[in-house]
């Protein structure tokens, strides 16, 4: 961490080339002696990154960004805002991966107390100095490796440990849950031992139903999606707890949120209804997708599927804040009509349980993208190969 950088002249001059290129920045020389004009680059990315992502920390005057992989991997201001919803008012909690921060700085909006652990200690030091800038008063940054600190002192106890495991192990990426460092699977029992509730940010490839299974007394799964992109997974672990857990697909977007809540034995009892096409389409928020709430969403809305693999409902009558994309059904054609017709279709194309990908589809029929304007390709009821044309209605 350069300290030179918060000087007040370094400041104005990137207030100043706010919109410049870091390319460009970097190439040329430095006009600050002790501060290398790549160090420029840096904190000017950092703030370009940092103005849709964590908008707050780009807004404030003060603000020292770390590397750029660090700004990557911390969550979204959005996210950790939710996160900070799930623990209560006047609370204690460490934060065992601190990264960035941002995590923590949430949760010590909640908290009484938030210790954050980074084992990397320039980059604690830069989430020291931005606690600072932020008022976070009661927000401790510790250089430390967040387990060991956890578990080498029998005295120490919290209300919560939260812990966001990494996914990238000696530069490679892995996907299992006990391949991650720390390794929670193994960490478990040990951490009860110190707190009655572990929060875990997990990777949103991972398969929910085995994490349940590798951890013991999951209370809550929530499935974290902004912009239609699934962001985080957050498993809730209460210590003793032993009933079903409890998933909930939650969709941040347009600074609100929907969240629908089952289990997956519930899920599975359920019967959905079948239908061709009606006047409206709906495809599910992909929380929803990747919860499983294939069942739990038809009969929440009182829609029907389109077949049992397709994962696209339809009705008569418009649902209102239908959780996902809504749209008008226009035309219904066979494929092998479609194919047959060889008209010219501008649209945008979305393959859903159909034997060819969405890019397949543009190359072989030469579909230019257009407006709002989508045409599905997808399997509808007795296996019939379909090609729905629709129009989107907008929030």
């Amino acid at each position: 961490m350069n300290t030179l950088i918060l000087q007040e002249e370094i400041q104005r001059f990137l207030d100043r080339n706010a919109l410049e290129s870091p390319t460009k920045i970097a190439l040329k020389k430095s006009p600050f002696e002790g501060i290398l004009s790549s160090e420029l680059a840096a904190q000017l990315d950092g703030r370009q990154r940092a103005s849709a992502k964590i908008p707050l920390w780009a807004e404030t005057p003060g603000i020292y960004f770390p590397a750029k992989l660090n700004l990557e991997q911390c969550s979204s201001e959005t996210t950790a805002v939710f996160k900070s919803s799930l623990i209560k008012k006047g609370t204690r909690l460490i934060d065992a991966t601190s990264g960035f921060g941002v995590d923590s700085f949430y949760f010590s909006k909640q908290a009484a107390q938030v210790t954050s652990c980074e084992l990397n200690p320039d980059l604690a030091a830069i989430t020291k100095h931005n606690a600072a800038v932020l008022k976070a008063d009661n927000l401790q940054i510790i250089a430390a490796n967040g387990v060991d600190y956890i578990l080498n002192d029998p005295i120490k106890q919290f209300d919560y440990i939260y812990l966001d495991p990494s996914r990238r192990v000696q530069n490679k990426k892995v996907f299992l849950l006990d391949e991650c460092e720390p390794n929670l699977v193994q960490l478990q029992d040990d951490f009860f031992q110190r707190s009655n509730t572990i929060i875990s940010k997990l990777a949103p490839l991972l398969d929910i139903s085995s994490a349940i299974q590798q951890l013991r007394h999951v209370k809550d799964v929530y499935v974290v999606s902004s912009q239609n992109d699934c962001k985080e997974l957050i498993f809730v672990q209460e210590k003793d707890y032993e009933g079903d857990a409890v998933v909930h697909a939650v969709r941040l977007y347009h600074g609100q949120q929907q969240v629908i809540s089952f289990t997956y034995e519930s899920e599975r009892a359920l019967v959905n209804e079948y239908s061709e096409p009606l006047s409206y389409l709906y495809e599910p928020d992909v929380a929803l997708s990747k919860a499983g709430a294939f069942k739990t969403v038809g009969q929440l809305f009182n829609i029907k599927k389109l077949h049992k693999n397709t994962h696209l409902y339809t009705s008569d009558q418009k649902i209102e804040n239908f959780p996902g994309k809504t749209f008008i059904v226009k035309q219904v054609e066979s494929f092998s009509d479609f194919k047959k017709n060889k008209k010219s279709l501008q649209s945008g194309i979305i393959a859903k349980n159909f034997p060819l990908k969405t890019e397949e589809i543009k190359k072989k029929f030469k579909i230019k993208d257009v407006g709002n304007s989508f045409s599905f390709f997808t399997t509808t009821l007795n296996d019939q190969f379909s090609v729905i044309h629709t129009q989107r209605m907008l929030e």
